[in-house]
């Protein structure tokens, strides 16, 4: 008689598990960061591919030169403007009257936007007025400043200041808000008074926002001066794009137009490059 066979003895081995692959990295998508390289390159053809519209348009006759010249045209109409130093006379005025509407704005609004943002009390009695400004469309206060100011420079510092100042003082108000609340905390358990929380904490943590806000308004200044320049001026872009208007000089109309932009994405590079240095934020992706 033969016995059952043996049973198995030991723990059943089970198969390993496959190896977990690791996760890849997404190159696109909402918040996930490229390289500066690739960042450059995306914005460089989107210009280049704009240009090349642009010269198909005219180059093909699609467009009448009246409405739209080439951009030839513009350029030969811009080295000419250079040469006899009617752009230069433009560009000096501009940047003077933008330089001291917007440094006068910040000087003010930096103090009153900290203060405001800090105490509550202040916040009650400055805010809804400074609110309440700031919905009042800038255009309509420009036959009020001639009446005020005349036709000078200090008409466009008044225009310049009306649009940025009100803007600035709410934004840096909620720049000094989202100072952390335990930083402020922290300081009161030290034994800090007020002001010293304020000077040591409550700025040095607001800084980088306000700074962003001071960049971000500077483009606003660019509009508001160009608004002064085209209602009353001797001179000036703003004044030389309205000159060009009754004479049908689209050319440099179109020639005005870009080096408006391209002079507002210098100061706002300039700015940006600032802020890395004084705040010490990488800058290597996008």
């Amino acid at each position: 008689m033969t016995g059952a066979p043996p049973a198995k003895t030991g723990l059943a081995r089970t198969a390993p598990a496959p190896a977990s692959r690791p996760a890849r990295r997404r190159s696109s998508g909402i918040g996930v960061p490229i390289a500066r390289a690739r960042f450059l390159t995306i914005a460089v053809a989107v210009f280049v591919g704009l240009g090349l519209a642009w010269w198909a348009a005219t180059g093909l006759g699609w467009v009448k030169p009246i409405f739209l010249p080439s951009p030839g045209s513009v350029a030969t109409q811009i080295a000419k403007l250079a040469a006899d130093g009617t752009l230069w006379l433009d560009l000096r005025a501009s940047m003077y009257r933008i330089s001291i509407g917007f440094l006068l704005a910040s000087a003010l609004s930096i103090p009153i936007g900290v203060l405001i943002g800090s105490f509550r009390s202040w916040e009650a009695a400055i805010e809804p007025l400074v609110d309440f400004i700031r919905y009042m469309p800038v255009v309509a206060f420009v036959p009020l400043s001639i009446l005020w100011a005349g036709t000078g420079d200090t008409q466009k510092f008044l225009i310049i200041f009306i649009g940025t100042f009100f803007q600035q003082v709410l934004m840096i108000m909620d720049n000094v808000k989202r100072v952390p609340a335990d930083f402020i905390g922290l300081g009161r358990t030290l034994g800090l008074p007020d002001r010293k929380i304020l000077t040591r904490i409550v700025v040095p943590s607001a800084l980088p926002g306000i700074w962003d806000t001071l960049r971000i308004s500077l483009g606003w200044a660019w509009t508001w001066l160009v608004l002064a320049e085209l209602v009353a001026a001797t001179s000036g872009l703003g004044y030389r794009i309205t000159v060009s208007q009754r004479y049908f000089q689209t050319n440099t109309i179109i020639g005005y137009i870009l080096l408006l932009g391209v002079l507002g994405l210098i100061t706002d590079q300039v700015m940006k490059a600032l802020e890395k240095v004084l705040f010490r934020q990488d800058g290597h992706s996008q």
